[in-house]
């Protein structure tokens, strides 16, 4: 059978580093209050002249460059992100031209801080349908745009920067044993809009509008959401939280990442954390995370990794493959 095997990763962030101290003469928070809560230490913010759509074509080039291909070689192009350059047309679009590549499609994924992970899963779609042979997957954001300053509950917690994968279609056994996407689960539920969202749109106010979130109630449905469509991704495939080698969540909370862990069963030293370097940088938290885990030797060729995400909306879902 076909699988989509992950060629090669990239990431990019802006220049700036915004401590958690720089907050305290902005809002009532400080160092302390965000790490005890959060886990986050730092952020990147994006600069005027830094954008989703030039985030996203570094972080593809990164990619692009670890696999040894040129944007000759890429068939598609799927952006996760929230914060597009342009209302239309899609930011992907944007980045296939900064690319220099006018074959093939593009196109935007919106499923907020779940985007990368809906965007692995349609691309394998793609791939096992046929319809492309290597998929530019990004996640890229910078939510600083769409931030509340004056709002200490959700200003300290996001930040900016990108992250990309290829993935290639290989032949396959059809086995476990197999490299490559190997399942995928993914769950959303419209009424739990109000709990996580932006106050503006085209449709509505005519305006780009704010970052709202009810802290609490996120925390609350967050392990449950999480766990549940984990479980049902090792149903698929049939193995059990032991047989991972990496487990690479979301980067939102620490909290949330150790509660999950904990009550899935997965050992603390097979999570990858990054939370306190980039805060939450909703669909590019996933594939920045896996860019440190692969810089530093962590993840390997072989190893069975585990992708997770739930954004607002909500949407949830998780990847299992072999890299």
């Amino acid at each position: 059978m076909i699988r989509s095997v992950v060629r090669g990763n990239g990431a990019a962030l802006p220049r700036r580093i915004m401590k958690n101290a720089d907050f305290e003469g902005m809002v009532e928070t400080s160092d302390e209050w965000i790490v005890q809560r959060t886990g986050i230490r730092q952020r990147h913010v994006a600069a005027d002249d830094e954008t989703t759509a030039s985030l996203g074509e570094a972080a593809a080039r990164a990619a692009l460059d670890s696999a040894g291909l040129t944007p000759a070689d890429i068939d598609l192009i799927v952006l996760a992100t929230s914060t597009p350059n342009n209302t239309f047309p899609a930011t992907a679009v944007e980045i296939q031209n900064r690319l220099g590549m006018h074959h093939g499609f593009a196109f935007d994924m919106q499923a907020v801080c779940s985007g990368f992970v809906y965007a692995v899963a349609t691309a394998d779609l793609y791939i096992r349908g046929g319809l492309a042979k290597r998929v530019l997957v990004i996640g890229s954001e910078t939510f600083s745009r769409i931030l509340d300053w004056s709002d200490r509950s959700t200003c300290v917690l996001f930040g900016d920067g990108a992250g990309a994968v290829v993935l290639e279609a290989a032949e396959g056994a059809g086995s476990i044993a197999d490299r490559g996407v190997l399942a995928a689960s993914l769950r959303s539920d419209g009424v739990h809009k109000e709990k996580l969202f932006v106050d503006g749109g085209p449709s509505t106010t005519g305006t780009v509008g704010h970052l709202r979130m009810e802290g609490r109630e996120v925390f609350k449905h967050a392990v449950g959401m999480i766990t549940d469509v984990i479980e049902a991704t090792f149903a698929q495939a049939g193995i059990t939280a032991q047989d991972l080698d990496w487990f690479v969540p979301h980067q939102a909370n620490k909290r949330i990442i150790d509660a999950s862990a904990k009550k899935l069963g997965i050992a603390e030293q097979k999570v990858v954390v990054t939370v306190d370097l980039h805060g939450n940088t909703s669909a590019a938290s996933v594939p920045l995370a896996l860019s440190v885990a692969v810089a530093d030797g962590r993840i390997k060729k072989g190893d069975l990794v585990l992708l997770e995400a739930m954004g607002g909306g909500f949407t949830w879902g998780a990847v299992l493959l072999r890299w």
